[in-house]
């Protein structure tokens, strides 16, 4: 069993700041990518940021210059923070790992369960 536990989500006014964080538990041999990815209500899951086990980052667009992606191998965890929030950063926020487990030598996707964000004044 893998398990991947978002915290951090909320209410957040414009302007303001928010950081999430994603910790994976299990059977876990090696965690190759880690990233999130957010869902907006009446729109398609997009990615926000992702991260390699080396610590390259690819930021989307969308929120390039407000956000940072980081993790800490050694805890299995990846984190995000975003600042300067617009209310179009309002949605669900999920955490995606792509990783090997003690079963499974082959690479697979692993979804949290995700975090609510909501920027409103």
């Amino acid at each position: 069993q893998v398990q991947l536990v978002e915290s951090g989500g909320g209410l957040v006014q414009p302007g303001g700041s928010l950081g999430l964080s994603c910790a994976a538990s299990g059977s876990i041999l090696s965690i190759d990518t880690m990233g999130w990815y957010r869902q907006a209500p009446g729109k398609q899951r997009e990615l926000v940021a992702t991260i390699t086990s080396g610590g390259t980052g690819n930021i989307a667009d969308s929120v390039k210059g407000r956000c940072t992606i980081s993790r800490e191998n050694a805890k299995n965890t990846v984190y995000l923070r975003m600042n300067s929030l617009k209310v179009d950063d309002t949605a669900v926020y999920y955490c995606k790992a792509v990783l090997r487990t003690t079963w499974n030598w082959a690479p697979s996707e692993y979804w949290g369960q995700g975090t609510q964000v909501t920027v409103s004044s």
